[in-house]
């Protein structure tokens, strides 16, 4: 049979950009999908304009779930969603970001070759002014998050359900990568585009205040946590400088 292939949309009050994610579910190639919205209980149309989708879904196939209740941040709905999901391989899809038509068949041809545990790849980022411009995807000895892009990351789901994010800080996701590398999972790494990452979130705020946090929650959560040297903390602090300068 066919793997299924489970992807997770976390959302809270997304009218806004929800319907090109949810879009590029439904244009996906490859059709054996379950995909889990996770709202945090939103105020706005999030939950209808999902649910206007369902018949698109349901008559390709795809097993569409929707789950809308209080949860306590991003990485505990992608926690419960990743405790959902029932495919055989996971991906989170964040609900401002969208798949390239061929990303899934992409992920389910690379983890048919047998030689990964998880995998992740080229994606491209939009700017507020219209342009963008391909982040490349790299394994390298000195890691850095430059080389690693999350919306394009897909994880068997064991692996996935062993490794439950810590909730400690705004990199969580990052971190939950460096612990599975850290322990010798199989990392592949596909020279494509697969995603589309829509760039001024929270991560990108242009604060010093907000900024700090981050060198902070990316030092202690993600390369101290996972025993990195504590020269990774340069590599935080070149990482912001480079958002604040570059944008």
């Amino acid at each position: 049979m066919p793997e299924t292939v489970s992807i997770i949309t976390v959302a809270y009050n997304s009218e806004a950009t929800i319907a090109g994610t949810l879009g590029s579910v439904l244009a996906q190639s490859y059709n054996e999908i379950e995909y889990l919205i996770i709202d945090g209980n939103s105020s706005d149309r999030t939950v209808e304009i999902a649910e206007g989708f369902r018949p698109q879904m349901e008559a390709k196939g795809i097993r569409f779930r929707i789950v809308s209740e209080p949860d306590q941040g991003i990485y505990d709905a992608m926690n419960k969603g990743i405790r959902l999901a029932e495919g055989g391989i996971i991906g989170i899809l964040n609900s401002d970001d969208w798949y390239e038509p061929d990303a899934v068949e992409t992920v389910v041809n690379e983890f048919a070759k047998g030689e990964c545990d998880l995998l992740f790849a080229n994606i491209r980022m939009h700017k507020a002014d219209g342009s963008s411009f391909v982040k490349k995807a790299r394994l390298r000895s000195i890691q850095t998050s430059r080389d690693w892009n999350h919306p394009t990351m897909f994880v068997k789901a064991d692996v996935y359900k062993a490794h439950p994010f810590r909730m400690k800080g705004i990199h969580d996701d990052y971190g939950c990568y460096l612990q599975m590398r850290k322990e010798g999972l199989r990392v592949v790494v596909v020279d494509k585009v697969l995603a589309n990452f829509r760039m001024g979130g929270a991560s990108n705020h242009k604060s010093i205040r907000e900024a700090a946090g981050r060198i902070r929650d990316r030092y202690l959560w993600c390369y101290r946590v996972n025993g990195y040297s504590r020269w990774y903390l340069l590599e935080c602090i070149v990482i912001e400088a480079a958002k604040m300068i570059l944008g």
